[in-house]
């Protein structure tokens, strides 16, 4: 090998084992094939699969074990191929989710998978014990448990290998409690004849009143979700991106193989009405029935073994990411690499639990936590495969169906094993999911989700670029706003955000004339903070430029070619004249392209006052009085005076001037006007006189909206300011709003 060769494979091993410690060093046969292999074949091979055989039938319980099967083979499917496009860390499906969703949605599924964890303990303890009261029905059952549990402890507790050399003998056991039932061949024994589709007549516990399918199927399904015990330990694996698939997988295949034999097994050596009243056929019909019992109790012991060892872990790494508070003790790991405070806190929960003496009503949750964890990793592949992004290069390719289909297994699965359990597991994620939001997480790692949302609005933006442009009822204020100065926009902010607020957004563009202006692009980068911390969404740009006119304009036309385009140019009208001239240019360009326009001028007594009412005039609509849905210039100024009322909680009043004659039909119309605007709690209001002589003795409000005329003269604007003594807001329409829509 070339040196070149030599630093690639170096480079490599770099990349892949770089977070390697000492606790990391087991490798596919013993840190995931092996405990992925014993917690399959578990109680319910043992105890139950003769019950399902009994009721489906051969074919229906080859049916059934292949669904289950499908389903869990789909969702590793899907881990093995995002285990080897991430750098899995500690927790394993937690660590999954939250590199691709975010800590938020990780955590949200790695709390209840925590419980899971733990609380299958317990009911692997309870299995144990049914299994050793067979054989010694005098010994007391709270005795067995807590043996039992003590054992279990130690043993996790002292180390992840010594619990991974106990399962290298109990697999033994097991393979000779096969090897046992297997012998039956050669003895006779496998003489009845086969039932190929069974009538479903139910359990002893319920005097033989009927099953269906789906309940038959609830019961065997739980075997198969002992998928994820190698995938627990990721963090503690030489080479989880090749182990985790491999070890994973071949377990599947091989259980699969085991569970299916046995099911033809047990059709053979056993009668119907036997296999459906006795749990204990495998252990009555086998060659050498010691064997059997050995393989029960192994199957369970280890079980409880790889969850005992997995659960901390998990805490661990939730810990470690503060996903709680006051978590920080269990994110820590003793010298030999063991979370032995996680593994305390663990070990007391089971204490806990096993003192209840009974978790039959809530074993049915522990199952929904197991299928959400599962859903959300087929979910996370079905959405990296849709989002085709170049980060997404598993070197372990699935098909797009086969996420998808797990993703919809495990949801139809949730609701046919216990709907009312599912509800409450999913209600229990989604708390979890608000909480840790509020939480304000920091992330230490990059996940997809910030592409995930590019994704589904480059998908939204296609769609709407299909749909007709003009869309009056989806109106909403988005403000381009020029800035010459920082301290302009700071006296403009608070009526900026309530022009906006809620689904409005900001666009702000600064001039700077020197090519090192850090403090204005600072300032613009606060003031667009503010406004997100308002929940307004607000971008910031700055132009390196002398020529303020030139530089408004350009971006006047430029904005117009994006997809979130601004629609409405907010403009502030300074006491000087020195900007006129550029500001009535960048009004007309702004008409040009078909934008609204609102220009602020300040009472600079006032200012805004109270915020506390809003007047909007209109001129008079005489002499017919007609109203239909083309208001002329008065939309933007309704609809900005009626954000302003809401967003201020403020009095709104409509006005016009008109000759006496008119003033019934002038009342008559304004309430219609906000009747069909649905504008209730607004006050028409009717002047006598001319415009100009009456806004001094109108009513007082702390804003005065006004249209904006086609030749704006500016002093007769800022005249307009004195005469109302209020702040003034002067509005062009775009013709795309519609206060009626």
């Amino acid at each position: 090998m070339d040196e070149q060769a030599l630093g690639e494979a170096t480079l490599q091993e770099q990349v892949e084992e770089q977070e390697s410690t000492a606790q990391q060093k087991y490798g596919t046969f013993g840190g995931v094939f092996v405990p992925t292999l014993l917690t399959i074949l578990g109680v319910i091979l043992f105890l139950r699969q003769g019950w399902v055989i009994g009721n489906a039938g051969l074919l229906g319980g080859w049916l059934i074990i292949t669904l289950a099967f499908v389903i869990v083979t789909f969702t590793a499917l899907s881990m093995s191929c995002i285990t080897t496009n991430i750098r899995i860390k500690a927790g394993g499906a937690y660590s999954i989710i939250s590199q691709s969703l975010g800590l938020e949605v990780g955590g949200s599924v790695g709390v209840p998978l925590y419980l899971a964890q733990t609380f299958a303990i317990t009911m692997y303890i309870f299995g144990f014990r049914e299994g050793w009261l067979y054989i010694f029905p005098d010994h007391y059952a709270i005795v067995v448990d807590i043996v039992v549990f003590g054992l279990l402890f130690m043993v996790a507790f002292l180390s992840a290998k010594l619990a991974f050399r106990i399962q290298y003998i109990i697999l033994a056991v097991i393979v000779g409690a096969l090897i046992s039932v297997g012998a039956t061949v050669f003895t006779g024994a496998m003489d009845q004849s086969i039932q190929w589709w069974g009538t479903f007549p139910g359990a002893p516990e319920n005097n033989f009143e009927g099953v269906s399918f789906w309940v038959v199927f609830a019961v065997l399904f739980p075997a198969a979700t002992g998928i994820m015990a190698g995938a627990n330990m990721s963090g503690e694996l030489k080479n989880p991106k090749k182990s985790i698939p491999i070890g994973t997988l071949s377990a599947i295949v091989i259980s699969y193989i085991i569970y299916m034999t046995t099911g033809y097994w047990m059709a053979k050596v056993a009668p119907v009405n036997e296999l459906v009243s006795n749990y204990n056929v495998m252990i009555d019909y086998a060659f050498w029935s010691p064997a059997v019992l050995g393989g029960l109790l192994g199957a369970t012991f280890s079980s409880a073994l790889a969850s005992i060892v997995g659960a901390p872990r998990i805490l661990q790494a939730l810990s470690d990411h503060k996903i709680f508070p006051g978590g920080d003790m269990f994110s820590e790991l003793a010298e030999n690499g063991e979370p032995r405070n996680a593994i305390l806190l663990t070990g007391g929960l089971v204490l806990a639990t096993l003192l209840l003496r009974d978790l039959n009503t809530i074993a049915p949750l522990i199952t929904m936590f197991f299928l959400i964890t599962y859903m959300m990793i087929n979910l996370v592949v079905f959405i990296e495969q849709r989002m085709d992004m170049i980060s997404f290069r598993p070197t372990f390719k699935i098909p797009k169906f086969v996420p998808f289909l797990g993703t919809v297994g495990c949801l139809f699965t949730m609701f046919i094993i216990n709907s009312t359990f599912g509800l409450i597991a999913l209600g229990f994620v989604i708390i979890t999911y608000l909480y840790l939001s509020n939480r304000k997480l920091k992330v230490p790692y990059g996940d997809m989700r910030s592409g995930l949302f590019v994704s589904l609005a480059e998908w939204a933006a296609k769609r709407v670029s299909s749909l007709p442009e003009q869309n009056e009822r989806a109106w909403k204020a988005n403000l381009l706003v020029p800035v010459r100065s920082a301290r302009e926009l700071r006296g403009n902010f608070s009526l900026i955000r309530n022009l906006v607020y809620p689904k409005g957004s900001v666009k702000l563009v600064g001039m700077s004339q020197t090519d090192n202006d850090s403090d204005f692009r600072d300032s613009l980068m606060d003031f667009a903070m503010s406004f997100n911390r308002e929940n307004i969404y607000a971008r910031w740009s700055i132009i390196d430029s002398d020529n303020f006119e030139e530089t408004m304009l350009n971006s006047l036309q430029t904005l117009q070619g994006t997809f979130f385009k601004p629609n409405i140019l907010f403009l502030r009208l300074p006491a000087h004249k020195r900007y006129d001239d550029e500001i009535a240019s960048i009004i007309n360009q702004a008409r040009l392209n078909n934008m609204g326009v609102q220009l602020y001028v300040e009472d600079t007594i006032a200012q805004l006052g109270r915020s506390a009412s809003v007047n909007v005039w209109i001129h008079e609509q005489g002499p017919e009085w007609d109203l239909n849905m083309e208001l002329g210039n008065m939309d933007l100024a309704l609809l900005t005076a009626y954000k302003l009322k809401v967003n201020w909680n403020a009095k709104m009043r409509v006005i016009t001037v008109v000759e006496e004659s008119q003033v019934e039909e002038a009342y008559r119309y304004l309430e219609n006007l906000l009747d069909i605007a649905r504008i209730p709690d607004a006050i028409p209001h009717v002047e006598i006189g001319s415009f100009q002589g009456i806004m001094r003795n109108a009513p007082q409000a702390d804003l005065d909206l006004m249209g904006l005329p086609e030749e704006p003269d500016f002093d007769k604007l800022r005249s307009y300011v004195d005469e109302t003594q209020s702040a003034c807001v002067f509005v062009a329409d775009s013709g795309n709003e519609n206060i009626l829509a």
